[in-house]
């Protein structure tokens, strides 16, 4: 199951920075992650400093 990025998201770039297979993009507002793309690693929700990034 893909990790999801919330609304608890500051859109500071560190999760895109560390998903090995490019999976997160700049959404409107906050990151999205990309369900298909996502290996389900967890490297994006070790490193958000909000704790935005659940798994889904």
């Amino acid at each position: 199951m893909a990790f999801e990025i919330t609304e608890e998201c500051l859109a500071c770039g560190v999760c895109m920075d560390e998903c090995p297979v490019e999976a997160i993009s700049e959404g409107d507002d906050i990151f999205v992650i990309d369900a298909s793309e996502c290996t389900d690693c967890g490297s994006c929700s070790e490193v958000c400093p909000n704790e935005a990034i659940i798994e889904g």
